[in-house]
């Protein structure tokens, strides 16, 4: 167990430091549309950041969560992508986004046991902000759904590995509230403050 997740954060690791190279070249050769779709929500860590969160949130819940939450955060990603897309304003994105990653982290750490139907409200909420940034960087030669499609798959790689990681650890500590986890969506948390004292 302890090896899995060893490997399931290598992994997280390696997708950070792939990111930004990945961001570099947006927009160019084979970047445009599918592949630029998905390598956007892994080129920012408040996006990353975010999308992981749900993951541990959904695995901290269990049972329907476990779907229904990463659900709730893509279905309300699309909403905000289309806006973006469409060029339809939406104020202070990138405060949502990094005011996302406080609450986000927050409930994680705090250990917040809201209803499934609460939480998936709150995901729902801050996901299109993430959506409508997605949506408004779509490059000139792209593929709007081709686009879409890549950044919604990425999305839900990462809130598998939100998932993936939580129920490990759980398993591991045989609890739901993990010391690791709630360290985990602290240090998110502490993330999404740094973020937005930059955008303040």
């Amino acid at each position: 167990m302890a090896k899995r997740f060893k490997q399931a954060v290598f992994t997280l690791l390696a997708l950070s430091a792939f990111s930004g190279a990945a961001e570099a070249h947006a927009g160019h050769g084979t970047t445009v549309g599918f592949a630029a779709g998905f390598l956007h929500p892994l080129s920012g860590l408040d996006h990353l950041l975010a999308m992981v969160a749900v993951g541990l949130l959904a695995a901290r819940l269990g049972g329907k969560a476990l779907w229904a939450v990463p659900a709730a955060f893509i279905g309300m990603m699309a909403v905000g992508g289309a806006l973006g897309m469409n060029g339809f304003g939406l104020p202070m994105v990138e405060f949502g986004i990094a005011a996302s990653v406080i609450v986000l982290g927050a409930a994680v750490a705090l250990d917040f046991s809201l209803p499934i139907s609460a939480t998936m409200g709150l995901v729902g909420f801050f996901a299109i902000f993430h959506g409508h940034a997605h949506g408004s960087e779509v490059p000139l030669a792209a593929s709007g759904l081709s686009y879409g499609f890549g950044f919604v798959m990425a999305t839900a790689l990462l809130h598998c590995m939100g998932l993936g990681l939580g129920l490990s650890i759980m398993r591991a500590t045989g609890t739901r509230s993990s010391g690791i986890v709630k360290v985990a969506g602290a240090a998110m948390a502490g993330a999404g403050v740094a973020l937005m004292a930059g955008y303040l």
